[in-house]
């Protein structure tokens, strides 16, 4: 038996969320704000939380920084009990920080990468993978480590492990094609609408979709409020979303992830991962913070009946 359900290998800072700032402040000025608030952050760090919160074995692998801020994640994963002895402390660069501002609405962020910059999958200690039955990758940054990415996708498949990413954004805008070599390598792929509309030059969630199948085996599109979708095998799937109150739109796409991962590791079909996809994304933006602290497995199905009777979700094939 696997000691791990999912080895985690990606990136993990801090994040200062600012709510209510109404104006940046000019030179010499100071603005104040409704709160200030700090919280675990990075993709990888927010998917393995919601993950280890909603029952699953998890590990993660990635760079911390040796300073409070590294400790405080630290701490924060072992509270949530994911194992943390293959991360790795830095001597180079301090732990990542990303300023979240006005989280309830469009939010920016002002981001420091710090050590995260340091994780190199060709430097990876694969005796920490095979503890695992499944890995869960971030950090694509298109043509800059496609090879590593492809390579490292192979090794892992070659030791009997499935393989889920999420692409995430690129920064560089040059939206690699690569990635749909990296697509049939993965058994399942993650992207947002936005995204997805980038990679194909689509400008409908399903022609992104039925573009994307042609790649992939398993994609799950992420449609923000209205929901998500999936083809699975040439099948178009579909999920509206849950009407919540927004709080913090930050980590939210994370959390949408540890659902749909926590239903696919528990062998359940892609309409049910979608459902839980779905509740986890919807109680992430409840709450300040990518992953609410509230999340466990009993939470979201309660989440769920609760909303089953006063919400617009439906479940549909997309033609």
């Amino acid at each position: 038996m696997k000691q791990y359900d999912v080895i985690v290998i990606g990136d993990a800072n801090v994040d200062l969320v600012v709510a209510g700032c109404s104006d940046m402040p000019g030179p010499g000025q100071e603005v104040f704000v409704r709160n200030i608030t700090l919280h675990v952050g990075g993709g990888a760090a927010l998917f393995s939380l919601s993950l280890a919160r909603l029952g699953l074995r998890t590990a993660f692998n990635g760079v911390l920084g040796d300073d409070g801020f590294g400790q405080f994640v630290k701490e924060r994963f072992n509270q949530s009990g994911i194992d943390t002895r293959f991360i790795r402390t830095s001597n180079r660069n301090n732990t990542g920080i990303s300023i979240a501002i006005n989280p309830e609405k469009d939010r920016s962020f002002i981001s420091y990468m710090g050590s995260n910059a340091e994780l190199d999958l060709q430097q990876l200690d694969m005796r920490s993978v095979v503890l695992g039955r499944h890995v869960h990758l971030t950090g694509y940054r298109g043509s800059r480590n496609h090879a590593e990415y492809m390579d490292m996708t192979r090794r892992i498949k070659a030791l009997g492990l499935t393989v889920s990413i999420d692409v995430g954004w690129d920064d560089t805008g040059e939206w690699y094609k690569g990635v749909f070599e990296l697509m049939e390598e993965v058994n399942v792929f993650f992207m947002n609408e936005v995204e997805a509309q980038h990679y194909t030059g689509c400008s409908s969630a399903e022609a992104c979709l039925k573009t994307l199948s042609a790649h992939s085996r398993h994609t799950v599109l992420k449609l923000g409020a209205m929901g998500a979708a999936a083809a699975v095998d040439g099948r178009m799937l579909y999920r509206s979303g849950f009407e919540v109150p927004v709080v913090d739109t930050t980590g939210a796409g994370d959390a949408f992830n540890a659902g749909y991962m926590y239903g696919f590791l528990t062998g359940q079909p892609p309409e049910q991962c979608l459902l839980y996809a779905n509740a986890c994304g919807a109680m992430s933006v409840s709450q300040f913070g990518g992953s609410p602290e509230a999340l466990n497995h009993a939470a979201m199905e309660q989440f769920i009946a609760e909303k089953a009777g006063r919400t617009t979700d439906h479940w549909q094939i997309a033609q």
